[in-house]
């Protein structure tokens, strides 16, 4: 029987020559392994960069990994039994290697039979001294470096480095911290998110069953905002997985996307219509304002309309006053004055209006002649560069308010409408209440362009069953829909394919998907005491949608606003239940506020020195020896470190079938080349890109239409 202490010295590879908070040297024995090591009970290579080794000290071993390796000179050297043949030293290569010391494997026995047990732990801290033991882990104990941590639900893949140990994670930490999947195309990033997707299922899958018994679904819920299409095939096999597109394609399981125009929000209008700030986007915050206060149930009748009338009219006064363009003189007067007289031509009587009514039209049209009276400008030009007195201004806003207050308004309801509450409304409704408010506000001259825009993507064909689908959906059908089932009981897979939208369109609709998905669960845990719907939101290529901005700048286009909406959910959506995973191939370009509050990473193959560079800033490990293996990295490898992994290790990610995985083969160049036939009708493609409609296909020459290749 051999006894702890001799098991310990044959498994001694060499003694601690250097030490400090980041870094310890160690001299490797004459006697220990060049390429494969026998005495750690199989065959392993030894050494190796980034392989694990111990350090013997109080409590347990420090785990340390190998940086680098090196020979050097050395004009003493230590060799046993030399002495005893009279030969004489002399200078002889010693290796010398440097460990990144990782944290401390604790010993523990248990068991009547005193089985040791090993448990690794972050952090260090005792540091061992010179001269202290390097040992060469056991299979067992390498196992427990990589194998320890609670809640290790999910297997992801192996560790080649560990003696092909099981890598697993806890998803709560996976996709609760937010998670940033990197590294180059063809790298094997995709299969990865979606591994990561199809394997957390089925282990809650097998939990529940467990639990519940057959029949019962894991409920979990991911949505996958996918630019390219790649993932449409990938989940089939599983249920409630739901495939939207812009155009419905049963054949390819790909349902009608609906993102109506009602749901987006001021910043999103403004950032598709290019509104300035000085005039259009004013105008669009009150058409927006007043055509969402409009889609209420209460009927139109005249009444109604001349209520919603004054209450826009008290809401413009407020903002004149507060602007002092009243009395201000010169040419804010003048444009306050033409205003006003658009405000009172707007003024109408009608039959139907009850006595209180008629006398409320009555007192505000004497309010407007007092106002017009207290002009107090002299001279030719008098009514040219008015000079309104203060007290007459604000007497007209109490007139408007009485007024509103006398065709049943309440003091509540004239203070502004949030512009951003998602109330149902169509495209033409919104197009003349930008007319309206831009006459009402005297910018009518400046609006055409965005009216413009507007008309031009309601006129879309391709884009109407998007934007404005001929069946109206309810906002709670709407994120029953795409959010999650209302009985919440069983999980789903939303994956929305964004392959076919108009490039000027991609980024509002993924940053309404992605706002009203933090939104819905920032309610949901406001009417549920606290508690949350976990929801993990997945962004491929996210460097497109997530990119840098300038924070000084105005511009406000599409972009930068898609940017700041993530920004938004990186900050705050942990707390709501929403986890964010970011797949990208140029991190580089990625916005710093997100990357800095993903707390995991899985890095696969990174070969751009910029990227690189990025990385090794963002990651809080001292891992200089693991990330310079980024560039070689083989497909399927990546390097999982963070807050999902108890120590930085290397991962063979676990192998999906074709079937699935995303859409993003490399092409085949040579069987196309040397032996597929293949032909293209270029009439089918051009008819659909240009949206066409051709029901009967004409025959076509095989020299213009169809190419084989």
């Amino acid at each position: 029987m051999i006894t702890p202490i001799a098991s310990a010295e044959s498994m001694q590879i060499g003694r601690v020559d250097f030490v400090s908070p980041d870094e310890i040297k160690v001299v490797l024995d004459l006697e220990a392994p060049n390429d494969v090591a026998l005495n750690s009970g199989v065959p392993r290579p030894f050494p190796r960069i980034n392989s694990y080794v111990l350090v013997s000290c109080e409590g347990g071993f420090l785990v340390a990994q190998i940086e680098w390796i090196t020979v050097e000179q050395s004009q003493y050297p230590k060799r046993r039994g030399m002495q005893d043949f009279g030969i004489v030293d002399l200078p002889y290569p010693l290796r010398k290697m440097s460990l990144t010391p990782l944290g401390i494997l604790h010993e523990k026995v248990e068991g009547a039979g005193k089985k040791s047990k090993y448990l690794f732990s972050r952090g260090i801290d005792v540091f061992p001294t010179v001269g202290d033991p390097v040992l060469l882990p056991s299979t067992e104990q390498l196992k427990s470096i990589v194998e320890s941590g609670s809640n290790r639900r999910v297997d992801i893949g192996i560790s080649p480095l560990a003696g092909n140990a099981t890598v697993s994670v806890d998803p709560d930490r996976l996709f609760g911290r937010h998670l940033a999947v990197l590294g180059n195309t063809g790298s094997g990033k995709s299969c990865s998110v979606a591994g990561l997707v199809r394997w957390s299922i089925e282990a809650a899958q097998r939990d529940k069953t467990a639990r519940h018994g057959d029949g019962a679904l894991a409920n979990t819920r991911f949505i996958i905002l996918d630019p390219n299409g790649e993932y449409s095939k990938a989940f089939l096999d599983l249920p409630n997985v739901h495939v939207y597109g812009v155009e419905r394609d049963e054949e390819r399981h790909i349902e009608q996307l609906v993102v109506p125009v009602w749901l987006w929000n001021t910043s999103e209008w403004a950032a598709f219509t290019q509104a300035s700030g000085k005039a259009q986007k004013p105008t669009l915050v009150q058409a927006l304002r007043s055509v969402r206060e409009g889609a209420t149930v209460e009927p139109a009748t005249k009444s109604f309309t001349m209520r919603a009338y004054l209450k826009t009219l008290i809401t413009q006064q407020r903002i004149e006053i507060s602007n002092g363009n009243p009395w201000a003189g010169g040419g804010k007067s003048k444009g306050y004055k033409e205003l006003v007289n658009t405000w009172q031509i707007g003024l109408f009587d009608d039959p139907t209006f009850t006595p209180i009514e008629k006398a409320a039209v009555t007192s505000l049209q004497q309010a407007f002649v007092r106002l017009f009276a207290s002009n107090t400008s002299t001279g030719d030009r008098r009514e040219e560069w008015p000079k309104y007195q203060r007290n007459a201004a604000e007497d007209l806003l109490s007139a408007l308010e009485n007024s509103h207050h006398a065709f049943g308004g309440q003091a509540a309801d004239a203070l502004p409408i949030d512009a951003d509450i998602p109330r149902p409304f169509t495209g033409e409704n919104f197009l003349r209440s930008i007319e309206a408010n831009a006459e009402l506000m005297n910018t009518s001259d400046y609006v055409e362009t965005m009216l413009m825009r507007v008309r031009t993507l309601l006129s879309d064909a391709k884009l109407k069953p998007v934007i404005s689908p001929e069946t109206q959906i309810s906002l709670d059908e709407w994120m029953n829909k795409y959010i999650c089932p209302s009985d919440c009981t069983d999980g789903s897979i939303t994956i929305i394919d964004l392959s076919l939208v108009p490039a000027e369109l991609t980024h509002i609709i993924v940053s309404v998907m992605a706002r009203m998905t933090l939104e819905s669960l920032q309610r949901y845990r406001k009417m549920n005491t606290g508690q949350t719907l976990p929801t993990a939101l997945i962004m491929e290529e996210a460097h497109t949608f997530i990119k840098r901005y300038n924070a000084d700048s105005e511009s406000g286009n599409a972009s930068e606003m898609c940017a700041k909406v993530f920004e938004k959910i990186a900050r705050e959506g942990r707390k709501f239940g929403l986890g964010l995973v970011l797949s990208s191939q140029r991190p580089s370009e990625l916005s710093q506020t997100v990357l800095s509050q993903c707390n995991s990473f899985l890095l696969h193959r990174i070969s751009n020195d910029r990227d690189q560079e990025l990385v090794n800033k963002l990651v809080p490990d001292t891992l200089r020896g693991l990330l310079r293996e980024l560039p070689s990295l083989p497909s399927r490898n990546a390097i999982l470190l963070g807050w999902a992994s108890e120590l930085p290790v290397m991962v063979r990610m676990n192998f999906l079938k074709e079937l699935c995985r995303p859409q993003s083969n490399d092409p085949d160049y040579w069987n196309t080349w040397t032996n597929s036939e293949r032909s293209v009708k270029w009439k089918t493609i051009s008819d659909d890109w240009q949206g066409v409609e051709n029901n009967v296909e004409e025959p076509q020459d095989a020299e213009d239409d169809e190419l084989p290749f």
